[in-house]
């Protein structure tokens, strides 16, 4: 046996530098040891005048989704791919895109004010003053034009809401007047619907994202007074994706819900506006002092009263289908070329999007450069690697969901895993994932260094017990991860983007004062993808850890029993069965770790399908009834929140049948997950069999 293939032994010529004594799972020793070189070599060959070049092309301009500018900066990054030789596409998408047509608010008693509904131009900041801005708008607010009394409701949530109940406080037939923060901003209409407000305004109060954070754009990063925070409202945990064709890609002969019938729309006229235009509203609300917990940094005194406060909110949008565009390339494998890893970021925008998503769509760029480059000198990964950049994500997470949906069958026989980067910005490594990536990711944590020290990223994120927190949703791994059941990872350098986050104001001269200067974090997370890719393709046995899984298991329910206020609830069946999850994974560990030494002489026919059946394992985490009342979230590990949208739940189904103490409920969800993990136990029972063939 020889102990590296030729491909790699060219790409190591010539360089000396030392071995890692840290094992890989999924090589060889020898081959494992090799890789530290080879990595080091993936790490060095990622340039931040590459990212620079990339961010400067695609966030020059406004490209919001629907519009000629996405489609551009969707033909660049096309034509890199193809530079770079890979094969690549765009794959187009007809889904429900609205652009805002109409937009009014006006406080018309007890004085008048009229809402200018926009953000300054900074001189400091070119930028700022681009053509084709999209307005502030909220995407997938209901029509309306209503004229009503404001109700201040603090951060919008359902607690919150029960809290100006009990004041006596009716929110019937009032707009609510919420500030951003604490949940996903979909839910904070649905939340004021419910209880029958008819119309929301939300605002970005300085004490979340302002002056009371720190100095304000252009002196500092953070929001000023007439800085506006867009966003989709979508009911993003019901479904994403085109609210027209739930579960069933956006294309030609798929047929089409009518608006009224969309579930993820919402019911009441939505808009987001600034403080500043929030002030003269919060003036002059009348009531109690609001408690301190409901107080912003506005200079006024918050009350939580009805009125006097009454305003016209006028808002309509024209509903129409827009061209979404998603770009698609591949890194042909050698050994497995039928079994993919994806990466995937979106390049869309509310404006120009330096920070929001360019600087992850540019590491993609910069990754596929980095990979192609060690083709160029003999490296062959074993599986391929597809690079993807999603398009309407900001409204929905749509390109990535109605690209899945429609390659659902392809997708579940042959994706290894999905790899989603978003933002990225200095500061600390964020990582979610599936709990059977956990492992995976602990190793290549423990050997990436940190760029802003001299330390592994492992070592630099403090946690002696690695533990990768769960995915909720709110970026492009959600219809992999919850919907398909594909291992799904969410990475990124986590800085702090609040105070320009989807406005006008996420420039390139934002980004290279205060997000990443100089480019030494987005160059490195470039590096640092494409060595966590590498890693996946080339193994020879995927890297799933079902004893991470199980681990994951037995601490979620001895925290959902701890903090169950259901009391009598039958937990023994799905305990014993997380269980038989532990046992059936040390089984496999211990044939696996037998055959480690012989990886590379083993018969590739075999391989190939022992590999496709560790990846298949994710499958059985899900049900093909989905969760309660939202049968797209398939998913049983975890899911958005209800009434989170982006924050996880864990044992979603379990838990929030808990928290509403539907007692019933839980027990069924129990058994459905209980049924799941049988399924999970035998399909890595398989794969032992599998393995012990050898």
């Amino acid at each position: 046996m020889k102990s590296l293939s030729l491909s790699l032994t060219l790409l190591l010529a010539g360089n000396n530098i030392g071995f890692s004594a840290e094992p890989i799972r999924g090589f060889p020793e020898d081959e494992a040891k090799a890789r530290a070189p080879f990595e080091q070599r993936l790490r060095a060959t990622a340039e931040s005048n590459k990212i620079r070049e990339y961010m400067s092309r695609m966030a020059g301009e406004p490209h919001h989704a629907g519009s000629p500018a996405s489609r551009a900066v969707a033909e660049y990054a096309l034509a890199k791919f193809k530079e770079f030789g890979l094969e690549a596409r765009i794959e187009t998408f007809d889904a429900l895109i609205p652009h805002p047509t109409q937009r009014l608010l006006e406080l018309v008693s007890p004085v008048r004010y009229t809402a200018k509904l926009r953000e300054p131009i900074v001189k400091e900041d070119p930028d700022s003053s681009d053509l084709n801005q999209l307005p502030t708008f909220n995407a997938y607010s209901g029509n309306g034009d209503v004229t009503a009394p404001v109700v201040y409701a603090n951060y919008g949530l359902p607690e919150d809401y029960a809290f100006l109940k009990s004041r006596g406080i009716d929110v019937r037939g009032k707009i609510a007047l919420v500030r951003y923060g604490r949940s996903f901003r979909g839910i904070k209409p649905k939340v004021a619907a419910e209880n029958g407000a008819v119309g929301c305004l939300i605002y970005s109060d300085p004490k979340d994202d302002g002056y009371f954070q720190g100095d304000i754009y252009p002196k500092g990063p953070f929001r000023p007074p007439p800085g506006v925070q867009r966003g989709s409202v979508m009911d993003l945990p019901l479904y994403p994706g085109d609210p027209l064709t739930p579960g069933k890609p956006s294309i030609a002969g798929t047929p089409r819900l009518k608006i009224e019938e969309a579930r993820t729309m919402q019911k009441i006229p939505v808009m987001p506006i600034s403080w500043e235009d929030a002030r003269p509203i919060l003036e002059h609300i009348e009531g109690e002092v609001a408690p301190v917990e409901w107080r912003g940094s506005i200079p006024v005194t918050y009350h939580i009263g009805a009125g006097p406060s009454t305003v016209h909110l006028k808002v309509q949008a024209d509903n129409a289908t827009r061209q979404v565009h998603d770009v698609v390339a591949r890194m042909r494998g050698s050994m497995f070329p039928d079994q993919y890893v994806i990466y995937g970021n979106h390049h869309d925008a509310w404006v120009n999007g330096a920070a929001d998503p360019i600087s992850g769509a540019a590491s993609v760029i910069e990754a596929a450069r980095i990979l192609t480059r060690a083709m160029q000198q003999g490296w062959k990964p074993k599986r391929s690697i597809v690079f993807t950049l999603w398009d309407a994500e900001e409204y929905g997470l749509v390109g990535s969901t109605e690209w899945a949906e429609k390659h659902r069958d392809n997708l579940l026989q042959n994706a290894v895993a999905y790899f989603n980067s978003d933002t990225t910005l200095r500061g600390p490594m964020s990582i979610q994932a599936s709990p059977s990536l956990e492992k995976f990711i602990e190793e290549w944590l423990r050997d990436y260094p940190d760029p802003g020290s001299e330390r592994s990223l492992l070592d630099a994120s403090g946690r002696r017990n690695f533990r990768v927190g769960p995915l909720g949703s709110g970026s492009d791994y959600t219809a992999f991860a919850h919907h398909v059941g594909i291992a799904s990872l969410n990475a990124g350098f986590d800085g702090n983007m609040s105070g320009v986050y989807h406005s006008v104001y996420d420039s390139m001269r934002w980004f290279q004062y205060f997000g990443d200067p100089d480019y030494v974090f987005t160059t490195a997370f470039a590096g640092f993808m494409a060595t966590g890719l590498s890693r996946m393709a080339d193994a020879y046995v995927v890297q799933f850890d079902f004893g991470r899984v199980a681990r994951f298991l037995r601490e979620t329910v001895e925290d959902l029993k701890k903090n169950s206020k259901v009391k009598g609830l039958a937990w023994d069946s799905l305990e014993r069965e997380i269980e038989k999850v532990g046992l059936s994974s040390r089984g496999y560990g211990q044939v696996m770790q037998s055959l480690e030494s012989r990886f590379a002489t083993l018969d590739k026919t075999k391989l190939k399908k022992l590999n496709k059946a560790i990846f298949q394992t994710e499958r059985a985490l899900t049900r093909p009834e989905g969760l309660p009342g939202r049968e797209w979230y398939k998913n049983q590990l975890s899911a958005p929140g209800r009434y989170t949208g982006y924050g996880a739940k864990t044992l979603p189904g379990i838990r929030e049948a808990i928290e509403a103490g539907r007692g019933e409920e839980a027990q069924t969800q129990m058994r459905a997950l209980t049924e799941a993990l049988a399924a999970y136990s035998e399909r890595i029972r398989t794969c032992t069999r599998l393995a012990q063939e050898f």
